[in-house]
């Protein structure tokens, strides 16, 4: 009797101890749920400011304390200055009836770091269209710009938001400081200016596919493999089935004509280019794309950016989305992907576009 009341007691903690776990279960269930619906925000750093902290905490050091009240007096002094003309601007609007919300041009900075599918476009998108809605004449927006390409259609709705910037009369400066290849530099063509660093790796403009192919390897396990289509070309090469002279025909045809797509796409950007030169899917490194005019200067993100805190405002601007567990394990394998392809580049390979 004793041993059938222990094992009751014992099932009785066994049955709490599961239902404890399945509680805790269902409510990061419900609580993943809520968040998944939840929309991302942007998070706004103002890298002026930024700026001018180092440079003060850095002076503090260099220079004695008598020279640092005369230099801080002075910027005071400009500072009220400036504070005064724009109240009496203020009053004078209010005095005329025509009261008009007033700031001096900034420049927006963002990051695009563009994996093989582009799905960091979906924060590009609420970057641009957050900048639009406040731009004014003068604002400009820099992108600092870092990927080896990846899908056709991915990498073309990403240049689609750039061309939103194009179309709002915003001038968009593209930085490269290590690649912007293949679908990198379908974004970068449509800025009014690309700059980039002397050894970062630009152009690639051509169009690459490649599958393995297991046919052999089925046959000889004596294993078939049936594939039925209805349209001649619903289906051209395949992994598992043996592939025809005539299907190659046709996806190379379509590998053209995705590479003259890619080419106009280019030159409607940069008409000064001599495609027949720079659109072999070759790379050049930073000088060597100066001088072909795929790039307009040879210069970091981190000079740009630098002394465009010197004369004016900077924010840098960066929608963030909560991620579920799922989601980031998702895309860590994805990152670590994209790194494998990068290695890739590195050593000579292409991405697919």
């Amino acid at each position: 009797m004793e041993f059938l009341f222990d094992y009751g007691l014992f099932l009785a903690k066994v049955a709490t101890v599961v239902i404890a776990i399945i509680a805790v279960l269902v409510l990061t269930k419900l609580a993943s749920g809520k968040n998944s619906a939840a929309k991302g925000e942007l998070e706004i750093t103002d890298l002026s400011a930024q700026y001018k902290e180092t440079v003060s905490e850095f002076e503090n050091h260099l220079f004695d304390e008598s020279l640092l009240k005369v230099k801080h007096k002075t910027e005071k002094k400009a500072a009220k200055e400036k504070e005064k003309a724009e109240q009496k601007e203020l009053k004078k609007l209010i005095k005329s009836g025509e009261i008009e919300i007033k700031r001096d041009a900034r420049l927006f900075v963002l990051d695009f770091k563009g994996s093989i599918d582009a799905k960091e476009v979906a924060s590009l998108r609420e970057e641009v269209t957050a900048i639009l809605a406040v731009s004014i004449e003068g604002d400009e927006i820099l992108l600092r710009l870092e990927t080896g390409g990846g899908m056709v259609h991915a990498y073309g709705l990403a240049s689609s938001q750039l061309d939103r910037i194009k179309a709002a009369g915003i001038k968009l400066t593209i930085s490269v400081d290590k690649v912007a290849a293949s679908g990198g530099y379908m974004m970068a063509c449509i800025a009014d200016s690309i700059i980039a660093a002397p050894f970062a790796i630009v152009g690639s403009i051509g169009v690459v596919a490649q599958l393995p192919n297991f046919n052999k390897l089925l046959k000889n396990n004596h294993i078939e493999f049936e594939q039925l289509t209805a349209g001649e070309y619903k289906r051209t090469l395949t992994m598992f089935g043996e592939n025809s002279d005539k299907a190659r025909e046709k996806f190379q045809q379509e590998l053209e004509e995705t590479h003259g797509l890619f080419k106009d796409f280019i030159h409607e950007r940069r008409p000064e280019l001599d495609l027949e030169k720079v659109a072999t899917g070759e790379h050049w490194f930073g000088k060597q794309a100066l001088e072909l005019g795929l790039i307009d200067s040879i210069r970091t993100s981190d000079e740009y950016v630098t002394n465009a805190c010197k004369g004016r405002e900077v924010l840098a601007i960066h929608y963030v989305k909560k991620k579920k567990l799922a989601d980031k394990l998702a895309g860590a394998a994805a990152q670590s992907a994209d790194s494998v392809l990068m290695k890739l580049i590195s050593r000579g390979q292409r991405p697919i576009l």
